[in-house]
């Protein structure tokens, strides 16, 4: 026996080191490419014209269109009983219509067939009050769409566009009314198939091997796959995570040399490559498209199975008969996953932002984060222990560098069991936050799903005794190797378990944390160091008899759920969560952060974190970033600068680094870096008002913090395929520097209007490339038209700039115009949501500036008041040169004078300022220049 505990021990150091030595490069040969998936080669050697399915038995039932998909008796008599080619047995469809230009269409096996088991369908994505937006269909209209020999079926979608069930061959197409011109069309070249669950025969092998792994199938294959396109497109965006352009180039047809489709299953992916369409560590089955004739559509798949999307190439269709409306410009799309059903959505648009509105409407909004989750954050794999916490804390200080919150990865933990503490490292962690906390800083400590197979660990004990763990495919607890050694994995999936694990958030249960520790859930994926692909075997089984390919893509989902819902108990429910997650799924959006895990330290990293985290806003993820420097190896100073000055834009702002590298805190390279690097974290820091306006921004609408070009600039052309400049908010315009010894840049200013240089106010005409000077700093513009606030003085903490006075920044249009807005709440609790809010519009035109409300109603429970001012109006534009100011109502009159744009030493007088109208946010005001 005791020679079988040490043979345990000695595998359980090798596969740790096995995985530590892989971190060193991305390891191609240890995942499956679609030749090697058998559901992705089956489905993408089949020709247009596969699918014989033709609807029947079409009705108006329960406010949807539903219908039997049916395979005919010709082609019928042709199958044996084990062809999966083509259904078999009816599968039942329904379209169902919804507000604001939604079209939901749900595929699923016929339950009186009796199949050997429903098929899973993903709960808790999709938000409950998307349901009472149905808008209940009460007939429909029968047309002949091209000379078909059975009749097609109309019904109404929206303003100006109707949904298309074609009968034979089957189709599912939304179309403008009037023109016909199509938007989305679903099976439209005829490559659906579907897969039916089958009983396993004697005789029947259905195994799949890759590597050591055999999966055992026990329902057979399960697949789903289908083409779909997009009309009107020049390019398609979306389905992250991929470490690649934001547009998605083709990846199957005519003059595609790498054939690999866009892979959707999430995995524990170190160093990745750029440039690449494998799937990383999150996955969200959402397509946008973006043209000029049209604008913009999507289509959304619910399914958290594997996923395999081709992007066609023109011409690849070159073969087939079918005709196509000719005169409109179309990508088609062929999309694959390995079980599940078909729920999917199409959103008609037409403008990008109605896409994000519609999207957000099925899956939820961005939480509201707290403020000081918007600020710096401070990590390494690992802060050795409480004395390293106090010097890097005060480090910070000593520098005059603001951050927000230090974090905490694995080793500060008793062995790797999670919601405990090395206590010879990390003695006293109450007064270690406390002490922070004293500042107005947070802890993140981390938190993952594998829990240590230790019976003197109390999580293990309750989990293994309370059957909480997930099954292999024998009914055992799964046993997979990850940190701790041997270790299994809480079965997110049970709602019980979900909220058993929340309980372990409580001051009683987590010893040691305090009201100002926040988590951090890395390896959800699940991460399996000896699992197939590194990952949890497709055969093992959750809650509900699932199994875990039916469910693989939700797991790290219900895991940040599960975590961020033990914070909101901890709490009582009065403070917001901040929960970050490496692992991500439609909806994760309403539950925390994301980042884009192991990058490295490479121009080219730093490059592609611009489009990655630009695909995560558009599919509704808009608090992520990339850590900053890299995670692996080590950065050349001028790249960390150069990342710190990009990075400082992006939603979520953290410097991490894996244990190898040298430290790379922002004082350690020399006097001038750390200006450079502290002049990008004080950017960040003014500029937070404007950060949280647009995060309320997003809470509301589902419209990203950071956006495309082409988000803003719909109609320009320049702007759909760039992706080294993105905008945040509509207001500001970054561009990032991506090369080495860059002293200047090319940069595109899109639109007609005049731009303004952040830095300097100088002057640039829109819709033409610009040469800009950009040796110290990366170019940033403010668009004319709009008013940006900012808080101009330097501060340790966002907590420490709570009561500091205002700056606004009006970039005066041609009309001599500008407008923009400012949100405020207590940066922390819930009551905003009842009312407790400040949310003013500024207005200028006609030389006057004025203030107005914008909060809907009055509040509910306690106000949110605030006596902040403002200090300073900086007009950049304003041809004339007034002297002073009247302020209305107090009749009062302040002087404009030439004041700097920036308060930073060394900046000159330059700009026309209003200097301390001393004018309350939260009032009614109107400034008069004279």
């Amino acid at each position: 026996m005791k020679s079988i505990v040490v043979l345990h021990h000695l595998l359980c150091l090798f596969l740790l080191f096995s995985h530590l030595k892989s971190v060193s490069s991305w390891k191609k040969e240890e995942f499956r490419n679609c030749d090697q998936t058998p559901f992705c080669k089956r489905a993408r050697s089949r020709k247009p014209q596969h699918c014989k399915l033709i609807a029947t038995d079409v009705v108006v039932d329960n406010g949807d269109l539903t219908a039997k998909l049916i395979t005919p008796n010709n082609f019928q008599q042709n199958l044996d009983e084990n062809s999966s080619e083509i259904a078999s047995k009816p599968l039942i469809l329904s379209l169902s219509v919804y507000q604001n230009g939604i079209l939901r269409l749900k595929i699923d096996e016929d339950p009186s067939q009796n199949p050997p088991k429903k098929r899973f369908e993903v709960p808790d994505v999709v938000l409950p009050e998307f349901e009472s937006k149905k808008l209940w269909l009460q007939r429909h209209t029968k047309e002949v769409i091209n000379g078909d020999s059975a009749d097609s079926f109309v019904v109404y979608l929206f303003d100006g566009y109707e949904a298309v069930l074609r009968s034979d061959p089957f189709e599912v197409f939304v179309r403008e009314q009037g023109s016909g011109n199509r938007v989305l069309s679903f099976n439209s070249h005829g490559l659906f198939d579907f897969e039916q669950l089958r009983v396993k025969k004697e005789g029947d092998n259905w195994e799949e091997r890759f590597r050591s792994h055999t999966d055992s199938r026990p329902y057979g294959p399960q697949s789903i796959s289908f083409d779909m396109s997009f009309y009107g497109a020049d390019f398609v965006y979306g389905i992250p995570e991929h470490a690649t352009t934001l547009s998605l180039k083709p990846t199957n047809g005519p003059g595609v040399e790498q054939s690999e489709p866009y892979r959707l299953f999430n995995l524990d992916v170190f160093e990745y490559i750029t440039d690449s369409p494998f799937g990383l560590y999150g996955s969200i089955p959402f397509m946008l498209s973006h043209g000029k004739s049209h604008g913009t559509s999507g289509f959304f798949w619910l399914n958290a199975a594997e996923m395999q999307i081709d992007v066609l190439a023109p011409g690849w269709d070159a073969e087939s008969s079918i005709s196509l409306p000719s005169d409109q410009k179309r990508i088609d799309t062929l999309w694959m996953s390995e079980a599940g059903i078909i729920d999917s959505f199409f959103f008609i648009g037409p403008k990008p932002k109605d896409v994000a509105k519609q999207y957000a409407s099925v899956t939820g909004t961005s939480a509201m984060p707290q403020l000081f989750a918007t600020g710096y954050h401070q990590c390494r794999w690992n802060y050795r222990d409480e004395e390293d916490v106090k010097n890097v804390d005060s480090k910070f200080d000593e520098h005059d560098i603001p951050y927000d919150v230090l974090w905490l990865d694995i080793e500060h933990t008793n062995g790797k069991r999670y919601f405990t503490w090395d206590k010879v490292l990390f003695p006293n962690p109450e007064e270690m936050q406390k002490d922070l906390a004293s500042r107005g800083r947070k802890m993140v400590t981390i938190v993952d799903p594998h829990i240590k197979r230790d019976e003197g660990y109390h999580i293990h004990k309750e989990a293994s005794k309370n059957g909480y763990y997930v099954k292999d495919a024998t009914g055992k607890d799964y046993d997979g190797w990850c940190w701790p050694g041997s270790s299994s994995y809480i079965d997110m999936v049970n709602p019980e378990i979900r909220s058993w694990w929340a309980d372990k958030f409580a001051y009683t249960e987590y010893s040691g944390s305090t009201p100002s520790l926040y988590i951090w859930n890395d390896m959800n994926e699940p991460s399996v160091f000896n699992g197939p692909e590194v990952t949890m075997p497709r055969d093992a089984l959750h809650y509900g008899n699932i199994e875990h390919r039916e469910l693989h893509n939700a797991y790290g989902y219900y895991f940040h759920m599960a975590t961020s819902d033990g914070l909101l108990k901890r709490e009582g429910g009065k403070d917001r969560p901040f929960v970050l997650s490496r692992a991500f799924f439609p909806g994760t959006q309403r539950y925390g952060t994301v980042w884009t895990g192991d990058n490295t330290a490479e121009w080219e990293q730093l490059r592609v974190s611009v489009p990655m985290i630009l695909t995560l806003g558009i599919t509704g993820i808009t608090f992520s970033g990339a850590d900053v420097g890299g995670f692996f190896g080590n950065p050349d100073t001028e790249l960390l600068v150069r990342w710190y000055q990009v990075a400082a834009y992006l939603p979520f702002f953290r410097g991490h680094a894996h244990h190898d590298t040298k430290r790379r805190e922002p004082w350690l390279f020399g006097d001038r870096n750390t200006e450079l690097m502290r002049e990008a974290i004080r950017v960040r820091y003014t500029l937070l008002p404007y950060f949280y306006t647009l995060f309320r921004e997003a809470n509301v609408s589902g419209v990203p913090v950071v956006r495309p070009l082409w988000m803003e600039f719909p109609n320009d052309e320049a702007t759909f395929n760039n992706d080294e400049a993105f905008m945040v908010g509509n207001a500001l315009l970054v561009q990032g520097i991506y090369t080495e010894n860059a002293k200047d840049a090319s940069v595109y200013l899109p639109g007609d209007e005049t731009w303004y240089d952040l830095r300097s106010g100088t002057v640039y005409k829109g819709g033409k490339t610009q040469k800009v000077e950009a040796s110290g700093a990366i170019p940033v513009f403010q668009r004319s038209g709009t008013i940006i606030p900012r808080k101009d003085r330097f501060r340790r903490s966002t907590v420490q700039m709570e009561n500091d006075p205002y700056t606004l920044v009006i970039a005066l249009d041609s009309s001599g115009e500008a407008e923009g807005e400012l949100y405020i709440d207590d940066g922390k609790s819930y009551d905003f949501k009842n009312g407790a809010y400040i949310h003013r519009r500024f207005l200028f035109s006609n030389g006057k500036l004025t203030s107005v409300n914008l909060a809907t109603s009055a509040s509910v429970g306690p106000m949110f008041l605030s006596d902040c001012t403002i200090e300073r109006i900086i007009l950049l534009g304003q041809t004339s040169k007034p002297k002073s100011a009247r302020i209305e109502p107090a009749n009062r009159v302040t002087e404009v004078e030439l004041g700097p744009i920036q308060t930073r030493v060394g900046v000159r007088p330059s700009v026309l300022t209003i200097r301390k109208p001393n004018v309350k946010v939260s009032e009614d005001w109107s400034i008069q220049l004279l």
